[in-house]
């Protein structure tokens, strides 16, 4: 079972920065790609990047691209997302998400459609205007 820290949430005004933190440990595989979902109230959830792991490959929702970063330390199985130019739309719980943790992965599990197999408590993000 593996655990899921994040860290980083906060307040800013809008055209702030913050860097979200989530660090993955208690597995012996590797998830096969990480992420970040939100949920603002009364909206449904939607994903708002993911990255592949060892590879560095990523997905963005289009209303993050060219404001928000995901990278990620592979040595420890951490991932991190830059959101920089926020806007007061971009509020919302922020969770950290993991896909499968085994050997093998297939192009099925990475992206918004794969299966999160993890789910981390969230952590708020306020913007104002």
């Amino acid at each position: 079972q593996v655990q899921l820290v994040e860290s980083g949430g906060g307040s800013v005004q809008a055209g702030g920065s913050l860097r979200l933190s989530c660090a993955a440990t208690g597995s012996t595989y590797r998830p096969c790609q990480m992420g970040w979902f939100r949920q603002a109230p009364g909206k449904e959830r939607e994903g708002v990047a993911t990255i592949i792991r060892f590879v560095d490959a990523t997905y963005y929702a289009d209303s993050v691209k060219g404001r928000f970063t995901i990278s990620q330390d592979n040595t420890k199985a951490t991932v991190y997302l830059q959101m920089n130019s926020l806007k007061p739309e971009d509020t919302a719980m922020y969770y950290c998400v993991t896909g499968p943790l085994r050997a093998t992965c297939t192009s099925s599990d990475y992206g918004f459609a794969a299966n999160f197999d993890n789910w981390g408590q969230g952590t708020q993000v306020t913007v104002s205007s």
